[in-house]
């Protein structure tokens, strides 16, 4: 399972909606999710670029992507961006491998 910031700006009459009507997104949220084998663990309303955030769980990066695009075709959102969060344990595991690797790359500037 991979960790993932769901990050998504609604669009004007999905805004329009929720004024007209309050409710509660937490729990569609989670249907979308599970319908690709995740799991919503964080959902927060938020000030800035974004109108929410969530921390979510999901198998892979094909099933990531499926949840993208299903939240997009439903034309809800005016943005609606995932980004790959990497547990700490897994960022040094990654910051040990790239030491281990020597030096054979070259930069541009060299």
């Amino acid at each position: 399972m991979a960790w993932f910031l769901v990050q998504f700006q609604f669009n004007g009459s999905s805004a329009k909606a929720m004024v007209d009507k309050p409710q509660d997104r937490l729990e569609p949220a989670k249907a979308l999710a599970e319908m690709f084998g995740g799991k919503i663990y964080h959902y927060f309303f938020s000030f800035g670029h974004y109108d929410g955030l969530a921390i979510a769980e999901v198998p892979d990066n094909i099933s990531a992507a499926a949840f993208s695009m299903k939240a997009a075709s439903t034309n809800a959102f005016s943005r609606f961006e995932l980004t790959v969060l990497i547990p700490s344990n897994e960022a040094e595991a990654a910051m040990r491998m790239a030491r281990d690797q020597g030096t054979a790359y070259r930069p541009p500037n060299a």
